[in-house]
């Protein structure tokens, strides 16, 4: 092993303690991207169909988003206010409900007073710092969501120049691969996000539907959420399912049967055949893939790293197609 090999093997191990001690600020870049991205999909479509600049359309696309969003609040903010309001009234029954129901099973009343043994007030003082941590925890999260979203604009706004800088650092025999790495990877992540949306959209209005034939309490809230959550394979759309399930056990446990077969239904659907079908053009990941990824960042970083893991596959889904398959693999001899 000579100098250099152990000076870049050094290097290496700098970079990557580095990376971990800023990881934070590396996981802000990365959802700057994705939502970069995002803008740059609807930023490209439109300067095809108009003779537009780059700031010009991307004006032109925060505008509409924010019109449509705000005409969207004007038509479901009312109801989905009023629900949440609703929801509050209806947990009191909803906990009665499942009291009655765990006192028909032999070991749950005993851990129902275990629970109740935890609610003493020696035990839940530390309830109040716990709080305020989470409070400061939120506005942190609110502070690098905003910084998110302005980097976003600003990476949108010339996406070129930031892709120069990146090849510019690249060895100069592998800047040509680089600049192909980093269209490969702007086109699967776009692809990916556009099909996602267009999944959770149909499943939110889908889901809302059926809720509202099958007249569950608070339809809105519950297919927002459900929609919402499509965006989080695996893990999102299971946890959706609580609170319709949740809201039809207050009118009947039949109600509830048929609130799980509607989303069952739609999950399969969603997960089977729509969501391979919008991907099958870019990127569609293993669900293995997707949940081992989604437990390890979640494991490394929390909720960030939940909902920044897909994306995140995405492009190392990329670069190991490119890299790893056709520049180690193939070659291999």
């Amino acid at each position: 092993m000579n100098g250099r090999t152990v000076l870049g093997a050094l290097a290496l191990i700098v970079l990557g303690l580095l990376s971990w001690e800023l990881r934070w600020v590396l996981l802000v870049l990365f959802g700057a991207v994705v939502l970069a991205v995002a803008l740059d999909v609807p930023i490209t479509l439109l300067r095809r169909l108009l003779p537009l600049n780059r700031p010009t359309a991307l004006v032109m696309v925060l505008v509409a988003l924010v019109l449509v969003g705000g005409l969207l609040g004007q038509l479901l903010l009312p109801e989905l206010l009023q629900q949440i309001s609703q929801l509050s009234e209806l947990l009191p029954a909803l906990a009665q409900r499942l009291a009655d129901l765990a006192r028909q099973v032999r070991w749950l009343p005993d851990l129902e007073r275990q629970l109740m043994e935890l609610g003493t007030w020696d035990r839940l003082q530390p309830l109040g710092s716990q709080l305020l941590g989470l409070a400061g925890g939120a506005a942190n999260t609110t502070i690098q969501l905003l910084l998110m979203a302005l980097l976003a604009i600003l990476l949108a706004l010339d996406p070129r120049s930031h892709q120069k800088v990146v090849v510019a650092l690249t060895p100069s025999f592998w800047r040509l691969q680089m600049g192909h790495l980093l269209g490969e990877s702007r086109q699967a992540l776009g692809g990916w996000l556009a099909g996602m949306t267009l999944s959770a959209v149909s499943v939110f209005l889908l889901t809302w539907a059926g809720l509202a034939l099958l007249k569950v309490p608070l339809a809105l809230l519950s297919a927002l959420l459900c929609g919402l959550l499509t965006f989080v394979p695996t893990i999102g759309p299971t946890a959706a399912t609580l609170l319709p399930l949740a809201l039809a056990l207050l009118v009947s446990p039949a109600k509830m049967v048929q609130v799980l077969v509607l989303r069952l239904v739609l999950q399969n659907a969603e997960a089977f055949l729509l969501t391979p079908l919008l991907l099958r053009r870019t990127v569609n990941l293993l669900p293995t893939v997707a949940l081992t990824a989604q437990l390890c960042l979640g494991a490394l970083l929390g909720l960030p790293g939940v909902l920044l893991a897909l994306p995140l596959v995405v492009v190392l889904q990329v670069l190991s197609e490119e890299v790893l398959v056709k520049e180690v693999m193939d070659r291999w001899t």
